[in-house]
Formats: C-alpha cells, sequence, structure tokens
C-alpha cells in the first residue's frame, strides 16, 4: 500500500509514520508539508490508498485542500486529522467526503483501529459525534409537531434499525450482508429507506442524524 501524510508538523509527520508502519511494514509512504507539495505527489503517485490530511495547513485554509482532493481525486480516500474535534468540524468534513476523522489527541490504538476500519471499506466518526452535548431547546410554538424520539416515528422497521446500527459502526453494505445474512439488493433499499426517512443524502449524514436524536441502537444479535 501506498500512504501520503499531509502535515506541516515534522513530529506529526513521524509519528503517523510509525502508525503506518504498524498497518503495514511494507507500505510506501509519501510526505508533503504544503498542500501544493501534496497535489504534485497525487498526480504523480495516482496508486496512493490512503491521504491523511491535516486540514491547518499553511497554503490552504480549512477544508479546502479536503474539497479539491475530492475534486480532483475522487477514488482516493481520504481521513482528516485534527486537532480540533468540534462536531461541526467533523460533519462538515465527512460530508465533503472524507472517509474518516480523527483527532489528534487520541490514542494510539484507537487510529490504529480507525485506519483499520477506513481501509477494510468503513467509515470511522468519532464517538464523540455521536453524543453531542445538548442544546438549550428552542422556543415552541403553538401546534408545532413533536421531534421524532424513536426510530419507530419515522416510519424504520426493526429490520431497518438493525441496518442502522450497523452503518453506525461503520459497515459497508456488504459487511450488513453477512451480518444480517441478507441479500445486497435487500441491504442497499434498506440504506435507501433509511435516507429516505432521516431526510438525509448518505450514510453519514445519516449517522451522525441518529447521534442528534439520541437514539441508542445496540448491535443486532446474529
Amino acid at each position: 500500500m501506498k500512504f501520503l501524510l499531509v502535515d506541516d508538523h515534522v513530529l506529526i509527520r513521524e509519528a503517523l509514520r510509525g502508525v503506518v508502519r504498524e498497518l503495514d511494514a511494507d507500505a510506501a509512504i509519501l510526505e508533503a508539508s504544503r498542500w501544493g507539495e501534496a497535489t504534485r505527489l497525487l498526480k504523480e503517485h495516482a496508486d496512493v490508498s490512503l491521504v491523511l490530511l491535516d486540514p491547518g495547513l499553511p497554503d490552504r485554509e480549512g477544508l479546502a485542500a479536503l474539497a479539491e482532493a475530492r475534486m480532483r481525486h475522487p477514488k482516493v480516500p481520504v481521513v482528516i486529522l485534527s486537532g480540533n474535534s468540534d462536531c461541526n468540524e467533523v460533519e462538515k468534513a465527512l460530508g465533503l467526503g472524507a472517509v474518516g476523522f480523527i483527532p489528534k489527541s487520541g490514542e494510539r490504538d484507537v487510529m490504529l483501529s480507525a485506519l483499520r476500519l477506513v481501509l477494510s471499506g468503513g467509515v470511522y466518526i468519532p464517538p464523540e459525534i455521536l453524543t453531542r452535548p445538548e442544546v438549550p431547546a428552542p422556543t415552541v410554538r403553538r401546534n408545532a409537531a413533536p421531534s421524532p424520539t424513536l426510530p419507530a416515528d419515522l416510519g424504520l422497521t426493526a429490520r431497518q434499525v438493525d441496518v442502522l446500527s450497523l452503518m453506525r459502526h461503520g459497515m459497508t453494505n456488504k459487511a450488513i450482508c453477512r451480518e444480517l445474512k441478507l441479500a445486497e439488493a435487500t441491504v442497499k433499499n434498506h440504506v435507501t429507506a433509511i435516507l429516505k426517512a432521516l431526510n438525509d443524502t448518505n450514510r453519514t449524514a445519516a449517522v451522525v442524524k441518529v447521534g442528534e436524536l439520541g437514539w441508542d441502537l445496540p448491535r443486532p444479535k446474529a
């Protein structure tokens, strides 16, 4: 495998090299301290397996580098490594197409597990975004419809809740098929129904919505 580490801090890149070596001792590792340099490397190395990207680069503000990477190299997965684990920042990164968001303050084992999940086709979402702190309730208008508090309130079936629970664990459709012993077409139909019920356009946004609604979805028993 080939990894591209994009971070302007030498010590961070050094730590990332160690993590990558644990994942794959024979991995080819490319490094860049600026987005301009990373862009050149991506052009020269179309076979990059994963990009680990710090969104706070000197020559690209915020998540602009992520947006550009997804536009120019849509087949190359990108994981954001950031010192800022603000929920809004996480949601924005995932919405732009990142396959994971790993806080730099996390433990080494957490990072290893997150990268293994991503490389297996899953999406890593930091646990803190799934348990967002409550915000003050807005003033309720007369005759306002109550917010849905249960999956059934949105019309989700028991099997769709099982699928949603496994989506929340970062599992791909194929993995869900194996776990629930369902045909892939059936799982796809369930995912489509879930996204429609939650009024979201992708599975990452749906998982985030579950956290916002405060649903506790236990992993279904085999």
